[in-house]
């Protein structure tokens, strides 16, 4: 033991003594002038006297590192998921679902409130280049989530449900989808984009009145904990449905936009049910065998499984992203066709949740307040417009919902809840209405009219749920207090 610490001590003294003479020898040392370096080699080598300058402020290289991408991207990280938090904390003591408080968190840090009050802080924040880190992050966020929202469908109860689901979704679309086109009979004269035809117009003013956010409504079924319930299932299949239809129809318009041809909205559809027939029907029963050949057990994953789900995850996403529709559907899909029980689902579902959640999750929500500029509307017509839009947008998907999930079987109750969990259009909404802005196809006032709309409309989820609660709640209370009558009778 003492030999061995003897020699060690001795390697410790004899590196650091050449360490020490190393220093000593280069103490004199002064580097070349730039100039002077070229050419340069051992042979010819001399001291040179070299003026040096003062060194940079702390403040300066604070300054420096802060461009630096990686130094800007986690300030952004810090910034945006600070300010979703709490944000979306707020909103739930107010009775509104996080989401619309990680959405205005991304509105208060974008131009339409910090670039307005402080535009030199939102330009060094927040430059144009570095959002394409941030929109990258926020997809990958998205995907993760909704991964974990299809394990959590019932596919049981969708089966008995099967029939509603695309009844409800499909009137869903239809009669807003009317209603907009008929709206804009009016507003094109005034509002469309400058480069734009009144089919387009049309066709996409539909859209935006039928969207339904699918992202935005499993967060909130998510919240309440209505996942798993048989309204819940009811809901996601509907949105799922409303919004593969939606998208399919905004590759149409956008087809038409460019002038393209309509070959490719025809393509995107067919290889859509193609991928859904061979995901559920084929995969589907052979996922848990795969899964169990690359882990010891189910009930205990290892990283092998975790990076074969994760594999098998981004390839969903990426097999629909081609096909012109979005990663997310593909994510959400993988999501479906996995084990539905299982501590390995539970494992899984835990892990990714947590990390999509609070830190990917909130980066989507911010990203599409910071491309959002509300601060267009204020002279009294464009507010009469709004609260036009507002109207039509709600009485069109809400009461379109809430009639046919009647006629389909549905109690006015839980088909009230139907068409108010239906009008959430949120984030889909304005990741669509951000495609018409690019194509020339909204202009800017009309624009944000549709973004307050979205955002209205997702307001009045919390409200509108919390009545149908209380409606089902007295109408059981009024139940309780008949039975005993109608027994002593």
């Amino acid at each position: 033991m003492r030999k061995s610490l003897l020699s060690g001590a001795v390697v410790l003294f004899v590196f650091a003594f050449g360490i020490y003479v190393a220093l000593n020898l280069g103490r004199e040392l002064q580097p070349l002038p730039a100039a002077a370096t070229h050419g340069f080699t051992l042979t010819n080598a001399s001291p040179v006297a070299v003026e040096v300058g003062p060194a940079p402020s702390l403040w300066a290289n604070l300054r420096e590192n802060l461009h630096d991408p990686l130094g800007r991207l986690l300030m952004q990280l810090i910034l945006v998921v600070s300010a979703t938090r709490v944000c979306g904390r707020l909103a739930r003591r107010v009775g509104q679902p996080a989401v619309i408080g990680e959405m205005l968190a991304g509105i208060i840090l974008g131009p339409s409130l910090l670039g307005w009050i402080w535009p030199g802080a939102f330009h060094f924040l927040f430059p144009a280049p570095s959002l394409v880190t941030l929109r990258l992050l926020s997809r990958i966020g998205v995907c993760l989530f909704l991964f974990v929202v299809g394990m959590e469908l019932d596919l049981g109860q969708l089966k008995q449900r099967a029939h509603a689901a695309v009844v409800v979704s499909q009137v869903s679309i239809l009669c807003p989808f009317f209603l907009g086109v008929a709206v804009s009979l009016a507003l094109f004269p005034g509002l469309a984009g400058a480069r734009t035809t009144f089919l387009a117009f049309a066709l996409f003013l539909g859209i935006s009145m039928s969207i339904t956010a699918f992202p935005v409504l499993a967060r909130i079924l998510d919240e309440r904990a209505l996942t798993r319930t048989s309204l819940g299932a009811l809901a996601v299949a509907c949105a799922a449905a409303n919004d593969i239809t939606a998208w399919c129809l905004l590759a149409f318009v956008v087809a038409i936009a460019k002038s393209s041809g309509l070959a490719a909205a025809v393509l995107s559809l067919g290889l859509l049910v193609l991928f859904v027939v061979t995901m559920v029907g084929w995969i589907k029963p052979r996922l848990p065998r795969w899964i169990a050949g690359v882990c010891d057990a189910v009930s205990t994953p290892s990283p092998g499984a975790m990076g074969a789900v994760l594999v098998f995850l981004l390839a969903s996403a990426l097999a629909t992203d081609l096909m012109g529709i979005h990663a997310l559907f593909g994510a959400f899909l993988a999501g479906v066709v996995m084990p539905a029980h299982g501590e390995f689902r539970d494992y899984l579902k835990v892990r990714l949740e947590h990390f999509s959640s609070v830190f990917l999750l909130p980066l989507f929500f911010a990203f599409i307040g910071l491309r959002t500029q509300i601060g267009l509307l204020t002279d009294p017509g464009s507010l009469l417009v709004c609260a036009e839009l507002i109207l039509v947008a709600t009485l069109g998907k809400l009461g379109a919902t809430t009639v046919t999930a009647r006629l389909s079987g549905v109690g006015w109750i839980d088909a009230f809840a139907l068409g108010a969990m239906m009008n959430t259009r949120g984030l889909v909404e304005l990741i669509a209405l951000n495609i018409g802005y690019d194509l020339g196809i909204l202009s800017p006032q009309i624009f944000a009219m549709l973004v307050v709309m979205a955002l209205v409309t997702t307001c009045l989820t919390g409200p509108l749920l919390a009545l149908a609660e209380a409606l089902r709640a007295r109408r059981a209370l009024a139940v309780s207090t008949a039975q005993p009558r109608h027994g002593r009778a």
